[in-house]
């Protein structure tokens, strides 16, 4: 596996949050840290890969339109993260969706998904894509049990 480039990095705007959620985020994942404090940019890596979180006012507000996705290995990866995104002033969305404190978007996804929603057999995949439709925070074990019927 190569090493995660730093030539491209995303940035997430704030208005003055960005060294609480830079914060946050480090306290959540291995291999993160915060890399430099300024007055209007945060440095941090999180999870290996280079972002940036820029204080820049109230004029632009962060949206779904862009979300980080987190790929867990099984349920209780997947409680461990919802439970602190959602915790104090998060909010939980549809399939796997939610949106943190700082109103930063989040796809919680079990590792095996893919799988289970793209079943050779149409009819084993639509039934674990109607189970997923009415699910907040996603379980794997209960889209595997609706596609066996």
């Amino acid at each position: 596996m190569s090493a995660v480039s730093d030539k491209v990095k995303p940035c997430l705007w704030f208005n003055g949050q960005a060294e609480a959620a830079a914060k946050f985020y480090v306290s959540l994942f291995a291999d993160s840290e915060i890399v430099s404090v300024s007055s209007y940019m945060v440095e941090f890596r999180l999870a290996g890969r280079r972002m940036q979180a820029l204080n820049g006012g109230p004029e632009y507000t962060l949206n779904e339109a862009f979300s980080l996705s987190i790929s867990c290995a099984d349920a209780d990866e997947v409680d461990r993260y919802w439970s602190a995104l959602t915790a104090d002033g998060g909010r939980e969305s549809r399939c796997g969706w939610l949106k943190d404190r700082f109103g930063v978007s989040w796809q919680v996804v079990p590792e095996g998904l893919g799988a289970v929603l793209g079943d050779a057999d149409p009819v084993r995949a639509g039934r674990a894509i109607q189970a997923m439709m009415g699910m907040r925070k996603l379980d794997l074990a209960a889209m595997r049990s609706a596609a066996d019927g």
